[in-house]
């Protein structure tokens, strides 16, 4: 049996279902790189921009990096990656999606419930001791009318609601994700090297559980030893596969 079927079997089997989403599953969408883009961002690494410290030194430069980002998300459509998995978490019971993605895409394609280990791009955060702005708030602006923009609530600063390099995921989030991967059938890492902790436990996680392990990804990782089915290809590509498959 190819491995498509394999897998597609697995998931119409499955009671419970755990997919790990990752960077890969909005290439088709036009994503652009951190270190893509014109002029500054060409010559700035997401991982000294994207600090607490950095935000402490200049929270305007950082909000300026994350102003364009989100202009350039605002710009950009789902692709039926998103589509696949947004319609998954409706339509299949025991469907939990977790995404390493801030970029809001799964959401814009329907996908709910969805598990956000890294928050959104979309939310943003009071920094000071404000009771009313420690709860994200949305707001889809862009480019914002202030940089830095403000807190609704007691007019100081707010930061994106996102988690930086140096800082721990949301452990609610965390613990979530944690539990899907422990109850799963079949675990699926979509678009994602599964390797940056505590993220990359998920995956051996699931399997020491006895979930089916399945990587989608265009290339080989440090992930792909560890599963039992690796399908090489788009992530766009690859689910509507196995979707169609579903179906059938």
């Amino acid at each position: 049996m190819a491995p498509l079927d394999v897998v597609a079997d697995r998931i119409r089997e499955a009671h419970r279902l755990t997919v790990l989403s990752g960077a890969g599953i909005s290439a088709a969408s036009g994503i652009p790189t951190f270190r893509g883009g014109d002029g500054l961002w060409r010559r700035v690494r997401a991982e000294t921009i994207a600090t607490p410290e950095a935000f402490a030194a200049d929270p305007r430069l950082v909000w300026e990096w994350y102003d364009w980002r989100r202009q350039m998300l605002l710009a950009a459509r789902p692709n039926p990656a998103h589509e696949v998995l947004a319609r998954w978490t409706r339509s299949r019971p025991g469907v939990t999606l977790v995404t390493q993605n801030v970029d809001g895409l799964l959401e814009r394609a329907g996908a709910d419930p969805i598990v956000r280990l890294h928050g959104s791009i979309w939310h943003l955060r009071c920094c000071q001791p404000c009771a009313a702005g420690r709860d994200d708030w949305r707001d889809e602006t862009a480019p914002l009318a202030t940089l830095p923009p403000r807190c609704p609530h007691c007019g100081g600063i707010a930061r994106p609601a996102v988690t930086w390099f140096g800082e721990p995921l949301d452990l609610e989030a965390l613990d979530e994700a944690a539990g899907a991967s422990r109850a799963c059938d079949v675990f699926l890492a979509v678009g994602t090297s599964a390797l940056v902790y505590p993220a990359a436990g998920l995956l051996p996680h699931a399997r020491a559980h006895g979930a089916v392990t399945v990587e989608i990804n265009t290339e080989t990782t440090g992930a792909s030893d560890l599963v039992d089915v690796a399908l090489r290809g788009k992530a766009e590509e690859v689910l509507a596969a196995i979707d169609k498959r579903l179906d059938s």
